[in-house]
């Protein structure tokens, strides 16, 4: 159980997990991980009472996003499906493994997006966010085979890592499929939405994590990512390069110094 001093906390890192979620498209696992294993969660108790909290946090932004009429169908439909039936499979794997092996694979994967995010040159993102419009119809009529495989890893980090995805997914589709990144945000976070939702039917079936704790943070955080995904737009996508990547660091950081607890322990 939570302390009940711990409430006003719990609630107050709910809100800023979801006004990340909404902007950086990440589903707000990054921050949901970290709280829950501070709250002294076991490994696999954390991680997929995680995933109970993103599905509210990536809901809400996703239905901002269709509201808006900005998600390319096919694209949309593509990274969703291959996110829910990848994250079923992984789902199953991760009970398999350890905690600080769990940990161990999110430190990697942070250190590998720390180094990997790139700042476009200024002149390119203008040009990008320009013709933003023009590049996602090319999107949704070309890129859709990639999209699916974008969202296998949205269900590998889902299924085993208690992550939404959202920081790897970001900049894969931003750099190597040259997805404008805002795009890219949009399309994240319905990946994010369908894998958290799978794992966590995979969890319930198993009995893994808690439930109405997940519930509780992601519901509190949906406020706040509905509210930061109506304002995507306003912000330039150095700004939001230079977040993924802040963010990248900090939480390598502190998956590594809590794997190697598990380990010594």
């Amino acid at each position: 159980m939570v302390p009940w001093w711990d409430i006003p906390i719990l609630i107050s890192l709910g809100l800023l997990a979801g006004g990340l979620a909404g902007l950086l498209g990440i589903g707000g696992g990054l921050i949901f991980a970290p709280v829950l294993l501070w709250l002294n969660l076991p490994a696999h108790q954390a991680l997929a009472t995680s995933s109970f909290a993103i599905v509210p946090t990536a809901l809400a932004g996703t239905i901002v996003h269709l509201q808006s009429g900005s998600l390319p169908t096919r694209s949309a439909l593509a990274i969703g499906l291959a996110g829910f039936g990848s994250a079923l499979i992984f789902g199953r794997l991760g009970g398999l493994a350890t905690g600080w092996m769990l940990l161990a694979m999110q430190t990697s994967v942070y250190v590998l997006l720390a180094f990997s995010i790139k700042e476009p040159p200024q002149a390119e993102t203008n040009e990008a966010e320009e013709e933003e419009t023009v590049e996602d119809a090319e999107i949704e009529e070309t890129s859709a085979p990639l999209l699916a495989g974008v969202g296998c890893i949205a269900g590998w980090t889902a299924g085993m890592l208690g992550l939404g995805g959202g920081l790897v997914l970001v900049p894969l589709m931003s750099g190597p499929f040259a997805v404008p990144i805002h795009q890219a945000i949009r399309l994240s976070t319905v990946a994010v939405l369908c894998s958290a939702s799978a794992a966590s039917l995979q969890f319930l079936h198993e009995g893994r994590g808690i439930p109405w704790m997940g519930l509780t943070l992601g519901c509190v955080a949906a406020l706040a990512a509905q509210w930061s995904a109506r304002r995507l737009d306003l912000f330039d996508s150095s700004v939001l390069v230079r977040c993924l990547r802040g963010l990248a660091i900090v939480l390598a950081i502190d998956s590594s110094r809590r794997a190697i607890q598990l380990v010594l322990n």
